[in-house]
């Protein structure tokens, strides 16, 4: 394989690349590094010409270190069959595996969908350099996916992190020996607004019929424990257990964070549980995940009387900041929520500021 140094101009500076040319094939890597050009009148300032000297002779340090890379083989070139197998289809063997995570392989099937559309035909793992990933970052950042309706921020960072995970995951697998994503930075997320019932709406909610008893029921726990969607879906018989010290508690396995937790429950979340059975079955089996199922969770809580934009996982920001206002301290929260950093958590306490602030000035004289 050969490594060229080349040139080509941008704008008012000469961009510097790498150019590697194996079997008719070529695969470029920009080293963000540039030149001063030639102006058509005058000359270079001395200073402009040192800088230059500089930049070539660095960018000429990196074309040589990478063409000892390839010779040894640890730049990820010397598996040619595997570095020429499609990205793509590698990515929809990643996205199937994730068939049995809703909201997971969600992510990753979205990602796809982009991905494909992106690339229009296919990739290998070769062609996937920095400057092909910015690239997608900036697709992502700048696609349509509605009438003038942009893709939301947090949406194009979780599917950037989707494409960033299968290369981490086909290094591990040593498909590829170099990862190009640790070369770039994530899209960062901002914050979103966290809608959540307040205690006298949840107390509405509860007394409202449902025309789904089961999403009610799994809602309303979720509302009194904390759990996440993915953790209510999955939770069997066996995980909730019983001692005399703390009474009833869950012990499980967070779909999330693969981390253990014990999580006391109250007498009341027990009652949402519904009759006993056998240890291996799914309490709440028939729930499932799907736009119909938010429609009518939605449904339910406009008959309350609630015109919030509601979802499942508000559920648990309800726990969150209803425990925080009756005076739950943060790191209890944190614990009960299952948390690994404590900055998560404070988000919530942020909102229960907002409210205070809110509620001290409705006082006026």
């Amino acid at each position: 394989m050969n490594v060229t140094l080349r040139q080509r101009q941008k704008g008012e500076k000469v961009s510097l690349y790498l150019d590697y040319y194996h079997q008719g094939k070529r695969n470029y890597e920009y080293l963000q590094l540039y030149l001063y050009p030639e102006p058509k009148k005058g000359k270079l300032s001395k200073e402009q010409k040192e800088e230059n000297r500089k930049t070539l002779t660095l960018a000429e340090s990196i074309r040589s270190k990478r063409h000892l890379e390839i010779q040894n083989g640890i730049y990820g070139f010397q598996d040619q069959g595997k570095m020429k197998g499609s990205f793509i289809r590698y990515f929809e063997y990643l996205t199937e595996k994730r068939k049995g995570s809703d909201g997971n392989y969600g992510n990753w099937d979205s990602t796809l969908k982009h991905l494909r559309k992106f690339v229009k035909y296919d990739i290998t793992f070769a062609q996937i350099n920095k400057r092909w990933l910015e690239d997608f970052k900036e697709y992502l950042l700048s696609v349509n996916i509605s009438l003038n309706k942009k893709l939301s921020k947090n949406s194009a960072s979780s599917y950037y992190n989707k494409i960033r995970a299968a290369l981490k995951i086909a290094c591990k697998e040593g498909i590829i020996q170099r990862n190009p994503a640790e070369e770039t930075e994530g899209i960062k997320q901002v914050e979103t607004e966290r809608n959540f019932l307040s205690l006298t709406e949840l107390q509405t909610v509860a007394k409202t019929e449902c025309e789904i008893p089961v999403l009610k029921r799994a809602f309303l726990f979720s509302a009194l424990t904390g759990l996440r969607w993915s953790d209510i879906n999955k939770l069997r018989w066996s995980e909730i257990q019983h001692s005399n010290e703390i009474g009833y508690y869950i012990r499980f396995i967070q779909k999330k964070t693969k981390a253990a937790e014990t999580l006391p429950i109250s007498e009341q979340a027990l009652e949402f549980l519904g009759d006993r059975t056998a240890e291996n079955n799914r309490i709440f089996a028939d729930l499932h995940y799907s736009a119909w199922y938010n429609i009518k969770l939605q449904q339910w809580v406009l008959k309350a009387g609630i015109t919030k934009a509601i979802t499942f996982h508000c559920a648990r920001h309800t726990y969150a900041t209803l425990q925080l206002t009756l005076g739950t301290d943060i790191y209890t929260v944190s614990k009960l929520l299952g948390h690994k950093d404590l900055k998560t958590t404070q988000i919530y306490a942020k909102i229960i500021d907002e409210r205070k602030t809110l509620a001290a000035n409705k006082i006026k004289l």
